[in-house]
């Protein structure tokens, strides 16, 4: 869901009174790379979107997750996971219109049914990892980094575990199903991501990036190296290159995939026969500028 980092930027950050070239979160990186027209209604547009039940899903048991580890070691267990689903539900509601606006007033029954499959995809978090025997460093932590490039790069961590001897561990957790084959390494490019930016912020390459995915009970790990990140640093300024592009010249051409079929924009894209909205040009000026820093962040 979104989370905005207006109020963090503002109040001081490693980036304050420098010019940036332009920002980039992997969820908006991962937008432009499947679809550029995508991103510009996300992005420069900001149409409304549906909620989406998988998506509203993936939060409430994020939150459960992070708000978890508040407790001892001892209490963590799947019955008390399972007793935080309906609060963690209720500030997701609080705090997404979006959100509270899944089920209506008398849709009792699809409302229950879908908390039950929130509790089913938690259940298997402990199939995959003891809770009691781990103290994160960091948790929903906000990271950002400004490259050589002045293209800023920023997100939200779900877990940071780091090691007795400073090794650091970063963990994604997936409420959906772990990817098919040839799709593994878009999967790992958000975790590359993180890894840079945690890369030029510490000093240190993470030893180990781990995605859970709770949708089947898998988990995928992967040990970066510096060219690894090297290699995704240039990916990211060469998006934002292309990104650019599309902004002086209005050309955000659809990109038609598989995907499409989660799209809430189908209405107003070529590829499905709607019609292509007017760029606004207001929208444009703040993504050309400094501004786009204050952007919500939506992970």
């Amino acid at each position: 869901m979104a989370k905005s980092v207006t109020e963090q930027v503002r109040n001081g950050t490693p980036v304050d009174g420098v010019d940036v070239l332009g920002a980039l979160s992997p969820s908006r990186a991962g937008d432009f790379k499947t679809c550029p027209l995508m991103y510009r209604y996300r992005t420069i547009d900001r149409l409304p979107e549906p909620p989406s039940p998988d998506a509203v899903r993936g939060t409430v048991v994020h939150k459960v997750l992070e708000d978890l580890f508040d407790l001892p070691a001892g209490e963590r267990t799947p019955a008390q996971a399972e007793s935080m689903i309906d609060a963690a539900w209720a500030h997701v509601r609080e705090d997404d219109e979006r959100a509270a606006s899944l089920f209506a007033d008398d849709q009792d029954e699809a409302r229950d049914s879908w908390l039950a499959s929130c509790r089913t995809v938690l259940a298997k978090y402990f199939d995959l990892e003891d809770p009691t025997a781990l103290e994160p460093a960091e948790r929903e932590l906000y990271v950002e980094t400004l490259l050589d490039s002045k293209l800023l790069l920023r997100g939200f961590v779900d877990r940071i575990d780091i090691a007795p001897d400073g090794a650091i561990r970063v963990v994604d957790y997936k409420s959906g199903r772990s990817p098919g084959e040839g799709f593994e390494a878009k999967a790992l490019f958000q975790m590359r991501f993180y890894a840079l930016v945690i890369w030029r912020t510490r000093g240190v390459i993470p030893a180990m990036l781990r995605l859970i995915y709770l949708g089947n009970g898998e988990m995928v790990s992967y040990a970066p190296d510096e060219q690894d990140l090297r290699s995704t640093e240039r990916q990211l300024e060469a998006l934002w290159a292309a990104i650019s592009r599309s902004t002086e010249s209005g050309d955000w051409r659809p990109s038609k995939s598989r995907l499409c079929d989660w799209c809430g924009f189908k209405e107003f894209c070529p590829e499905f026969g709607g019609t292509l909205l007017p760029l606004p040009v207001k929208a444009v000026l703040v993504h050309q500028g400094p501004e786009v820093v204050d952007l919500d962040l939506d992970e």
